[in-house]
């Protein structure tokens, strides 16, 4: 299972809840819109979209999706021992707490008012019945809150993904531009009505045709609005009153716990060591907010694990994908009962420093090491100016084929560098890695044609190509981590450009590219066992660099 929907039934009811509530909210809003263009566009955009929510099905899966969503919300309200927790998540708590106190309001007179009263709960309706009111502000915050707390959620949740990083900017102002786009409409449309309402024959039309309410029906409205408002805070006190109570409960018992190179603390009982920590103001690193679904709050229990129940399916399934060491615990999962003591495995503040960008990530990718060869024999007596110069004239002659098929370097090496081709899919890092090979075999000889006109000897090199698994994230001290990337894979591209040498070929590209490329296996291949790489490797040789094999799309 993908780490997006790791977590127990209630996380991944939270996000499936969460993703269908943005996507309804996103088309409304784009519905609203519309009013900036023309009515017509306004009324049959909403025609369409109650097509599906206003049939039994649709009306029966959005309110219990709204309902299932601000129920586990309250849920994990009443479940916390603490109510300290990260700035985003504090956000998220009080924008989804503040939505439905807005929101009945705007069910009342829309959908009640339609049900009880027959309203036409058109958009025209609802924008001529709240213009010019303190409504009109109520339902933009109202807008703005629910946009901003769905963005939210959903970076929380995708903030790990690669092209969610890279497209960080783009989305950001995609964002942005819905809800304006909604204010727009929602203000272009308002003024449109107010002004042709200013005739009284047109305005009478429209309210009978709106069937708009009267002071009778106004009234059982806000009796409607008033008891669902009082009702939620009902509900919404109720949840903090459990909670305190429990916490209350808690601190009749307490529990000792130390931590390894760190403070002892008496903690209550019933929360989790996660909590615990952030209460006593312990630094604890959880990248995925305490839902089980990371390992980054990862310890060792060093005593008293006889005393914990043994992990559930959800932190079982977290600690086998890390491999984790016997004795390991997840303290978002674990609720400790009696003292123990615990080696928190990712100490330090490297959450509040780091954030998301240092989450490591595994992915199979194309890697191409390259090395220029005979450069120490070379550059032998040559003034260090001379050095530097012929190395970036060097660089600045093949790199560009790298980057031109989707490629970066991900650290220069002396006299070389490693590349690695971080495209959308596994076939397509492929193609990337061999167009690349092939593009610095055409620009190393013209780079030579270049030398050769300079009375200077031409310059030679070894690629090595391979794909496999590799783990990306930031690497390094605090404040000093690059993003880069390990694993067997790497290594294993490095000694297939070392072996370039003794076969005299310029490049070695391993079967797993030809393969991932969509290419036949050729019978050229060689059987290659190399220095610390566990097994055989098969590998195409190619004595010059240009004539990489190309796919059908090259």
């Amino acid at each position: 299972m993908t780490d997006l929907w790791r977590g127990n039934w209630a996380t991944r009811a939270r996000i499936v809840s969460g993703l269908a509530l943005m996507l309804y909210a996103l088309l409304h809003f784009l519905n609203i819109g519309l009013g900036l263009f023309s009515p017509e566009w306004l009324d049959e955009a909403q025609d369409l979209r109650q097509i599906v929510t206003r049939n039994p099905v649709g009306e029966v899966v959005l309110y219990t999706t709204l309902m299932m969503h601000a129920g586990l919300a309250l849920w994990r309200l009443i479940e916390r021992r603490s109510l300290r927790m990260p700035r985003a998540e504090a956000v998220q708590y009080a924008f989804g707490f503040a939505i439905p106190l807005l929101l009945l309001t705007h069910i009342t007179y829309t959908r009640i008012a339609h049900e009880v009263f027959d309203v036409q709960d058109e958009m025209g309706y609802l924008m001529y019945l709240i213009w010019g009111t303190v409504s009109a502000w109520t339902q933009t915050i109202l807008l703005l809150i629910v946009w901003t707390h769905g963005c939210i959620g959903l970076h929380l949740w995708l903030r790990g993904r690669a092209w969610w990083r890279r497209n960080t900017h783009l989305l950001t102002g995609m964002a942005v531009l819905v809800p304006a786009f909604a204010l727009a409409g929602f203000v272009t449309e308002s003024r449109r009505l107010r002004l042709v309402a200013q005739d009284e024959d047109t305005r009478l039309d429209m309210l009978d045709a709106y069937n708009f309410p009267g002071p009778k029906e106004f009234e059982g409205l806000i009796r409607i609005d008033t008891t669902l408002y009082w009702g939620f805070v009902a509900v919404l006190a109720s949840a903090l009153a459990i909670h305190f109570a429990l916490r209350l409960n808690a601190r009749r018992t307490s529990v000792r716990i130390s931590y390894t190179n760190g403070p002892t603390i008496t903690a209550a009982r019933g929360q989790t060591l996660l909590e615990m920590s952030r209460s006593a103001g312990v630094d604890h690193t959880s990248l995925c907010g305490g839902k089980g679904r990371c390992t980054t709050c990862r310890v060792m229990i060093e005593a008293g694990a006889d005393d914990l129940p043994p992990p559930s399916e959800t932190e079982a399934r977290s600690l086998k994908a890390v491999g984790a060491a016997p004795g390991a615990r997840l303290a978002c999962q674990i609720r400790p009962e009696q003292p123990m003591t615990v080696h928190r495995v990712f100490a330090g503040r490297t959450q509040t420093w780091r954030g998301s960008a240092s989450q490591g990530q595994e992915r199979p990718l194309a890697i191409l090491f390259l090395d220029m060869r005979g450069f120490t024999a070379r550059t032998a007596g040559q003034l260090p100016y001379d050095v530097v110069f012929l190395l970036n004239r060097f660089f600045d002659a093949v790199v560009p084929a790298v980057t031109a098929s989707g490629g970066k370097i991900d650290k220069y090496l002396g006299d070389g560098f490693l590349a690695l081709f971080e495209t959308a899919d596994t076939a397509s890092s492929a193609q990337a890695g061999l167009d690349a090979a092939a593009g610095i075999g055409r620009a190393l000889d013209a780079f030579n044609a270049g030398l050769q006109a300079e009375g200077a000897p031409p310059v030679g090199i070894g690629i090595g190509l391979h794909l496999g698994n590799v783990v990306l994230g930031e690497i390094g001290a605090a404040g000093h981590a690059p993003r880069t990337l390990i694993g067997d894979a790497v290594n294993a591209a490095s000694r297939l450009e070392a072996q370039t040498k003794p076969m005299k070929v310029e490049l070695l590209i391993s079967a797993a590219v030809l393969e991932a490329a969509g290419l036949k296996r050729p019978d050229e291949l060689v059987p290659l066992e190399l220095r610390g790489v566990d097994g055989v490797i098969d590998a195409l040789p190619v004595p010059k660099a240009a004539d990489a094999p190309q796919t059908p799309r090259a």
